[in-house]
């Protein structure tokens, strides 16, 4: 079920930045710099998800041996 979560809120975000991406022309997008602002956002979030599973699957092993 979080994978699906997750899935779908990915997709949504890149669709957000797409919609960005394609509006009017500002300083950013002439200058082509909204490639390198949309990669450091994406880069970040990744990494928040990344260690969130990792902390939640480490979560789980420490409750999983409590119990035993």
């Amino acid at each position: 079920m979080m994978n699906k979560k997750l899935i779908v809120f990915t997709l949504f975000v890149f669709l957000y930045f797409n919609s960005l991406a394609q509006g009017g022309d500002d300083f950013i997008r002439s200058t082509g710099k909204i490639y390198a602002v949309v990669g450091v956002i994406l880069v970040l979030f990744f990494g928040i998800v990344f260690y969130l599973v990792r902390l939640d699957n480490k979560i789980k092993n420490l409750e999983n041996n409590q119990d035993e």
